[in-house]
């Protein structure tokens, strides 16, 4: 199989944006708030935007499976309180659970938590729970920055991130690390935002012992690790300089990172740099970048294409592609099993 482990709901249909612009303008009028009931999206709407987007997709890469989240810049947990993310949180997971019901060999679900600036985190635990043992989620998606490029959060190793570390080790799920929407101009969303967060939170890993605390928590890091497979060496030789363990000990037990780097050189590092235990397979498409590349003429989130064309051995290749994936989503692993698969 090829598990594609980064794949959103970007292509929703739009009375979603609708009902959530609705919601947006609640905020400042009550009168203009919209009830969940009033959100209608049919089966039929469903089929229509992931036969003719994702699924087309994975069908033409060749692609088997993907771990299908809420869009991510979407999630905007910086817009309105905790009741509102909540709300907006409960549709967009039922969306993608629906999703996967109605294609259950093609997609399976991964949770938005409804995160909120200056809110404890220990109040997305019901969202949490709900999602795996309801939704059958497999993975959550936590943003280490919900003010939206403003970082007014604690770090990932702060103790008020523990409530959810302790049910990600209790469900035995993952947690890919995205940031959302930035609404601080300094950040472009895709370009800036997401990779700055990606090595932010591998260095608030690094400077601390989270894994001394939680030694199966599981993190994803998407986008290939930000800057990190590029400044491998800049992150081994300040660990060394803080008396910390050799980074293999200390982080690459716990951290992994997928494939969502559109250029074969960078696909190359990553795979020269990072261990092959670590990488896991995705693409992300239609979504940060969608466009086709002049140089090839292939669309960029075709990554596929990149490991095909990489240095990997064919068992590192079945690895990143689905070994990995099994041994990190162990909850997707066992529901693949009772499948037959």
């Amino acid at each position: 199989m090829i598990i594609d482990v980064h794949g959103h709901y970007t292509t929703a249909p739009k009375a979603l944006e609708t009902w959530r612009n609705r919601q947006i303008a609640g905020i400042a009028d009550a009168s203009a708030k919209p009830k969940v009931s009033e959100l209608k999206i049919s089966d039929d709407e469903l089929r229509e935007s992931i036969v003719t987007n994702q699924l087309a997709k994975m069908q033409e890469r060749g692609s088997d499976l993907t771990i299908f989240s809420p869009r991510a810049s979407f999630m905007a947990h910086h817009i309105g309180d905790f009741a509102v993310s909540s709300t907006w949180a409960s549709i967009c997971n039922e969306l993608c659970y629906r999703v996967s019901q109605l294609f259950p060999d093609s997609f399976v679900g991964a949770a938005m938590l409804p995160q909120s600036p200056g809110v404890d985190p220990k109040t997305c635990i019901p969202e949490l729970e709900r999602c795996v043992k309801d939704y059958g989620c497999v993975g959550i998606n936590l943003n280490p920055d919900p003010s939206g490029g403003h970082w007014t959060s604690p770090p990932l190793s702060d103790r008020s991130w523990y409530p959810i570390y302790e049910k990600m080790v209790e469900y035995d799920i993952p947690a890919m690390v995205h940031v959302s929407t930035s609404c601080n101009e300094c950040f472009h969303t895709t370009g800036a935002h997401y990779l700055n967060a990606d090595t932010t939170a591998f260095m608030q890993c690094l400077t601390s012992d989270l894994f001394k605390d939680f030694p199966t928590l599981k993190f994803l890091i998407p986008h290939g690790g930000g800057a990190v497979p590029y400044h491998w060496g800049r992150f081994r030789g300040l660990a060394q300089e803080m008396k910390k363990p050799l980074l293999t000990e200390l982080l690459l037990n716990n951290i992994y990172f997928d494939t969502c780097v559109y250029h074969q050189p960078g696909i190359d590092l990553l795979t020269k740099v990072i261990p092959t235990k670590n990488i896991l397979f995705a693409s992300e498409m239609i979504g940060a970048v969608r466009g086709i590349d002049p140089e090839t003429g292939h669309y960029y989130d075709d990554t596929k294409r990149y490991i095909e064309a990489s240095s990997l051995s064919a068992g590192a290749r079945a690895a990143v592609y689905e070994g990995n994936a099994r041994l990190v989503f162990s909850r997707l692993d066992a529901a693949l099993k009772a499948k037959g698969r």
